[in-house]
């Protein structure tokens, strides 16, 4: 099982349209999470500076490879773009963070 931890920039003004999408997560995208390993998955958001901490447990990380090509990645993607910082392909704009120390 690995960590992951990463940050993404969420525009100003769209928290609470950010926690209502997130509340009804789409059933074919929890699938699809859990189908490719993910057993934890948990974003925290810096109300100051509007940045989100995602942090996920996953079995195999290369699983995580074959996500930008799914079509329910493509369209959630699609769906969030609106709130927060993304790339060309709607794929959010995700900084990878190193793990300094961890406690288990």
């Amino acid at each position: 099982m690995q960590r992951i931890a990463f940050k993404m920039k969420l525009f100003k003004g769209a928290e609470e349209e950010y926690r209502k999408r997130h509340e009804v997560i789409w059933p074919e995208l929890q699938a699809l999470l859990k189908q490719t390993g993910i057993t934890e998955y948990s974003i925290f958001l810096d109300e100051q500076t509007n940045d989100l901490f995602g942090y996920l447990k996953i079995d195999n990380p290369a699983s995580q490879q074959s996500l930008p090509e799914h079509p329910v990645m493509k369209r959630w993607w699609s769906y969030m773009k609106d709130i927060m910082e993304t790339n060309a392909d709607n794929s959010p704009v995700s900084v990878p963070l190193k793990e300094v120390f961890y406690m288990p």
